[in-house]
């Protein structure tokens, strides 16, 4: 898999790990919030890197 697959496949799993993670908030799903949480900073650390600037990606900003 090259670089730009890999960077491409992690910032759809970050925005699709965000999205869930905001419903889990607001659905009180403490467990399933926390280990988003989780995905979401290996993610963060994985997209950072990439030399991917996550500013703008970020809604979450945790």
């Amino acid at each position: 898999m090259s670089k730009e697959e890999i960077m491409k496949n992690a910032m759809d799993d970050f925005e699709k790990v965000q999205r869930c993670m905001i419903l889990a908030k607001e659905e009180k799903a403490t467990k399933t919030y926390a280990e988003l949480k989780r995905q979401y900073i290996v993610l963060k650390a994985l997209l950072t890197s990439l030399g991917v600037n996550i500013t703008e990606l970020d809604i979450i900003k945790e």
